[in-house]
């Protein structure tokens, strides 16, 4: 039981906070005609969720990670990608007229764009490594293996229940205006998140030099 709750505390801890990853799920649920045409953000994001805990409470991350040219690596492909994926999101405005789908983010673009957030987002896998990876260190067995469970557990349930909230709202927008201001709003918040990714990697260097 003690692994169960510490397990759900810390990764609700982790999780709670703005991010790449709940801003483009909340976007998501709120945007698409059916909450059915979100599953492929929701799943995937969980999917890349789930195979960053276990390879932190495995250890393997923290192998990886290791090598100060691959850590810097993903700083720079996290921030190009960000840069690019909030001129999309600012881009792509959502059209309410029944059914149609015109400049919504279609499964593929979704897994892709999930994927890409949640594996190349350097303070998420930070996070993951040195909260969830460590706190592991504290029990062996069965016991590490229900902690990490709990950890994926929730996980899964926030990004679904981030995706009904952002339906929730987007069934509060009458028109495509305000769609188009949820995305536009995204897109801010994403590229600020890039700009913060530059900010750490241009320290980085000068502390390297």
């Amino acid at each position: 039981m003690e692994a169960i709750l510490h397990g759900f505390i810390l990764a609700l801890g982790l999780i709670l906070p703005l991010g790449v990853q709940n801003v483009f799920i909340f976007n998501q649920g709120a945007t698409q005609t059916r909450f059915s045409h979100a599953l492929p953000a929701i799943i995937t994001a969980s999917i890349c969720d789930t195979i960053l805990i276990t390879l932190a409470v495995t250890g393997v991350s923290v192998i990886v990670l290791s090598f100060k040219i691959l850590q810097n690596l993903l700083w720079v492909a996290g921030f190009f990608f960000l840069a690019y994926m909030g001129w999309v999101m600012w881009r792509t405005s959502p059209e309410l007229k029944g059914e149609q789908q015109d400049n919504r983010f279609s499964g593929m673009r979704q897994i892709t764009f999930a994927a890409s957030v949640s594996l190349l987002n350097p303070h998420a896998i930070m996070d993951t490594i040195g909260v969830i990876g460590t706190s592991s260190l504290a029990y062996a067995g069965a016991q590490k293996w229900v902690f990490t469970m709990a950890c994926i557990v929730v996980s899964w349930i926030w990004f679904f229940s981030l995706a009904i909230a952002g339906r929730k709202v987007g069934k509060l927008a009458s028109g495509g205006m305000l769609l188009k201001r949820l995305n536009q709003i995204s897109a801010i918040i994403i590229w600020g998140m890039a700009v913060y990714m530059a900010y750490q990697l241009i320290s980085v260097y000068f502390q390297q030099v």
